[in-house]
């Protein structure tokens, strides 16, 4: 009994001390995005303050962000984020779909070189590439041109199939394949089993590969920064906000900079907390697989 007891106490202790370290990491974690939110409410201007809440709340950061739109044209910086994050999407999703439902259902000769190409590629960061992504999407007219966003949205959406489709393959290998074979003796085409039959079992990772594929652009600042340049008509909100915190502009927009910083996350917050079901789910399925 004093065995069990003992065991029992020590139990609770590394539960507490789990507890309050998993509480500290909250705060670490929380905070940050508590000051910027106090930020875009503070009255004044400039980076600097002596209190942590703000000692006058106002709203006119958040007004004069998208009325004031001479020197920042937030709104529009706003419309091509969401253009791009958009239309990457959407072609990522039919790439990715595709290239899984390919890589999991069929078998031809060079399929695992390929499986481990692409595994090994995709264990480098894309920033790697940046340059030599530049001067393609320059050489095909992509970049002194009026089609920045477009060539963003080719990025994002053809750099995102080197090793997400990983995710989705390992979703695809959990559904038997006795499935298919049923609806093949039925008649059914490889077009009809993917979008009748896999797609619709496969909601969890459908859902977790558009949202995995709507934030990196809407949060890309690298990619953006290089394929737009100085145009200021092209600037996303990753590139606008940076610019915000220049030298020049940094007094007069330091706070707006924390306004536009939470209108940003906004769209991301809500969108994550209705499909954060079938978020889980998908990382589970692929996990198994």
């Amino acid at each position: 009994m004093e065995n069990t007891h003992s065991y029992s106490m020590k139990k609770k202790i590394v539960n507490v001390f789990v507890h309050l370290f998993l509480a500290v990491l909250g705060v670490i974690w929380v905070f940050p995005i508590f000051w910027v939110i106090m930020t875009s409410f503070r009255a004044g201007k400039g980076s600097y303050s002596t209190t942590f809440i703000p000692k006058e709340f106002t709203i006119d950061n958040y007004v004069k962000l998208f009325q004031e739109r001479s020197v920042f044209d937030f709104p529009r910086m706003f419309g091509n984020t969401f253009v791009v994050a958009v239309f990457s999407c959407i072609l990522s999703l039919f790439f990715l779909i595709s290239i899984a439902y390919v890589m999991s259902r069929m078998r031809f000769k060079m399929r695992k070189p390929f499986l481990n190409i692409a595994l090994v590629l995709g264990m480098f960061p894309g920033f790697m590439s940046m340059i030599a992504v530049y001067y393609i999407l320059k050489g095909v007219g992509l970049i002194d041109g009026g089609l920045k966003l477009l060539a963003l949205v080719l990025v994002y959406s053809g750099g995102a199939n080197l090793l997400s489709f990983y995710v989705a393959k390992g979703f695809f290998d959990t559904i038997p394949k006795g499935i298919d074979e049923a609806a093949y003796m039925e008649g059914a085409t490889r077009w009809d089993v993917l979008t009748k039959i896999i797609m619709p079992l496969s909601k969890p990772i459908l859902v977790y590969t558009m949202l995995q594929s709507f934030i990196a652009p809407w949060t890309d600042f690298i990619f953006a920064k290089v394929i737009i340049g100085s145009e200021a008509k092209y600037y996303t909100v990753a590139v606008g906000l940076w610019n915000m915190l220049n030298k020049e502009n940094i007094y007069n927009w330091y706070t707006r900079f924390a306004a536009g910083a939470v209108c940003i996350s906004i769209p991301i917050a809500i969108l994550f907390i209705y499909v954060q079901r079938y978020y889980a789910d998908g990382l589970s399925g692929a996990v198994k697989g």
